[in-house]
């Protein structure tokens, strides 16, 4: 049986998990460690770690190659290979991607020379990092009308946006590190988690502490070198951009900034490769293996987990496919249950956390939570939203249809997740409560307890 996943090209660890804690039924925090394979090999006699990147996959015979020459045979196998980044352009070396461990730091070496940097992108990675960043001015250009267009509307948006334009607060509280994989093959540089910028020092060359901002409904047109900027009919943009620059970008919003490197924060698309060479996987529109309910590819005895995979059964009403942390440890966690289950011959029904969308993390200091369609994603137009804000503590978004509670987005410490997530999944009628559902003088937690 075997797990390819991701790891590091240099020396190989893994991220051991601790002891987890219950937010809600469907809601988990715990901490992860990243210590050496050994001390897995050492627990789990049964597992060996193979530090090496997969040449070929071939289905037919049931055979992993290795670029070291090794060949592996399985009986089951699992591909956890995640993501990797969409770059803006492939190659250009003032153009990086923040996607696993190794670009991380990375990261850290480049910032720690700069004064200036564009992040390109709206989503995690790109909220997390022109927060974290101090000692360097940060130009971030998203595509939306509102920043984090990928978890908030832009209410929350505007409920964050101050948190840009100020100090971090002294001793802010560190956001636990949600990240976990097993493995038996590696590809370069493990996954990031929510908290990838713990530990690693992002601080630019700059006395500044913290300035961003932000060019809102644009996108990446061009990049220059200085001399190639001189040289084309765009110089006249430099305005924005004034001095002697390494690189400088072009937004289509007609700005033109330069910078000391940029950071494509743009997404990432699932890493299929070299699996598909010689097989027949079937794929998703957005590249995705095609997994069943049991987390089956098309090929026998191939199973796929995390972003590297797309969920291609009938989903639940108030779940869907997310290409986050929380989800990839879910299906692996799946994932093995499934393959244990087969090879035994037992029967398995589809896992609990399948039911309803949940994810804890935090952005901007404040821990955020989203439940079941926190977007009303599907529901059409006829739904009813909710919303309490208390500038500078919370903001909360409760997404109702046929009176019915759908999805929430909680962000600060409301103390709201278990309720929310029993009401949406047990479906009660809220017609009655109305408006006072967010009443901040009804405890609502113990009303519905």
């Amino acid at each position: 049986m075997g797990f390819i996943t991701t790891g590091s090209p240099i020396q190989v660890f893994v991220l051991v998990l601790c002891l987890p804690w219950q937010v809600s039924k469907t809601l988990e925090e715990f901490d992860v460690e990243e210590q050496p394979s050994s001390v897995l090999e050492e627990k789990f006699p049964n597992l060996t770690v193979v530090q090496s990147a997969v040449k070929a996959l071939n289905t037919h015979t049931h055979t992993v190659q290795t670029v070291d020459g090794r060949t592996f045979g399985y009986e089951k196998l699992c591909i956890c290979s995640g993501g990797r980044p969409k770059l803006l352009t492939q190659g250009n070396p003032y153009v990086l991607g923040i996607r696993d461990t190794d670009s991380a730091q990375e990261f850290q070496k480049r910032l720690s020379k700069a004064k200036r940097i564009v992040v390109v992108g709206n989503g995690g990675i790109a909220l997390e990092l022109v927060y974290e960043v101090e000692g360097c001015e940060v130009i971030w250009a998203v595509k939306d009308k509102a920043i984090g267009n990928t978890f908030f509307d832009a209410g929350a948006a505007q409920f964050l946006i101050p948190s840009l334009e100020a100090d971090k607060p002294e001793g802010a509280t560190p956001c636990k590190r949600h990240r976990f994989f097993s493995a038996l093959l590696y590809f370069p540089g493990s996954a990031l988690g929510p908290d990838w910028h713990e530990g690693i020092v992002l601080r630019g060359a700059e006395e500044v502490s913290h300035r961003v901002s932000v060019e809102y409904q644009c996108e990446v047109d061009s990049i220059y070198t200085h001399q190639e900027l001189l040289k084309s009919p765009q110089q006249t943009l430099v305005s924005e951009g004034a001095g002697s620059w390494p690189v400088y970008v072009k937004l289509t919003n007609g700005k033109t900034f330069g910078c000391d490197f940029i950071v494509s924060a743009t997404g990432v698309v699932p890493n299929t490769e070299p699996f598909l060479h010689g097989n027949n996987f079937a794929l998703a529109d957005d590249g995705g293996l095609r997994v069943d309910d049991h987390m089956m590819t098309s090929e026998p005895d191939v199973y796929a987990a995390g972003d590297v995979c797309t969920a291609c059964w009938e989903h639940s009403p108030l779940w869907q496919q997310m290409r986050l942390w929380t989800q990839a440890r879910q299906m692996g966690w799946y994932a093995g249950r499934c393959i244990a289950a087969h090879v035994l011959s037992e029967p398995i029904e589809l896992d609990f956390c399948f039911e309803l969308f949940s994810h804890i993390t935090k952005f901007f200091s404040y821990k955020v939570v989203l439940l079941g369609k926190f977007n009303g994603q599907g529901l059409g137009p006829d739904h009813e939203l909710l919303v309490r804000c208390t500038k500078g503590q919370e903001y909360i978004k409760v997404i109702l249809s046929g009176g019915r509670m759908m999805g929430a987005v909680l962000i600060g410490e409301t103390d709201l997740e278990e309720t929310f997530e029993n009401l949406i999944l047990n479906q009660m009628d809220l017609t009655p409560y109305g408006e006072e559902l967010l009443n901040p003088n009804i405890d609502i937690e113990d009303y519905f307890d």
